[in-house]
């Protein structure tokens, strides 16, 4: 009880600044076709400084909430989460996941913060959890290739790698990713 005491109080204080609980209408609405539009821009293009716009464009729109308070949340998550306050991180983390449960990055930032944590089981729930509200998400599929590799379960790294490179083929080190884990594989399998 005490905890959620403790996580409402400054939600409360959010709520009741001017405009933070209002849905921020000037933001370009996040609609599945904008996204499929930059994913399919991502796949056709050839240019590296391109695909970098895209993939910023394609965090940008993750990160829309259409929420100010949520915004603040996510805001104040990062900060948190880059201090190292990881215990934090993941309180608001998971704030923003009761309040927006369709909240893919939300999933995904308290993934980062339990793999931080060293948590990779709850991690890999939540990777599961932002594949299945957006199962392009690129760098949930890094990240789950990330945490089995830690495990050392190098096929399903390999799988989680093949996988991030298909919905981003301009990943950076994604080529050069396959081959180590391939020749990881291969050698232990000797």
């Amino acid at each position: 009880m005490r905890f959620l005491a403790i996580l409402a109080l400054p939600l409360l204080v959010l709520l009741a600044l001017p405009g933070l609980a209002q849905t921020d209408s000037a933001s370009a609405p996040r609609t599945p076709a904008t996204l499929d539009e930059l994913f399919d821009k991502l796949q056709e293009t050839s240019n590296p400084i391109e695909a970098r716009q895209l993939e910023r464009k394609i965090w940008e729109t993750w990160g829309k909430s259409e929420s100010d308070t949520l915004e603040a949340l996510m805001q104040g998550g990062i900060a948190v989460m880059e201090k190292g306050d990881y215990k934090r991180a993941q309180d608001i983390f998971s704030t923003m996941i009761e309040l927006k449960p369709d909240f893919a990055e939300a999933y995904n930032k308290r993934a980062t913060v339990r793999f931080l944590a060293g948590d990779y089981a709850g991690s890999v729930a939540d990777i599961e959890r932002t594949l299945k509200l957006e199962p392009r998400h690129f760098g949930a599929l890094s990240g789950l290739g990330a945490i089995m590799e830690r495990l050392d379960n190098l096929p399903e790294a390999l799988r989680a790698y093949r996988r991030a490179l298909a919905a981003n083929p301009h990943l950076a080190d994604g080529p050069e990713k396959l081959k180590e884990l391939r020749r990881r594989i291969d050698a232990k399998t000797l």
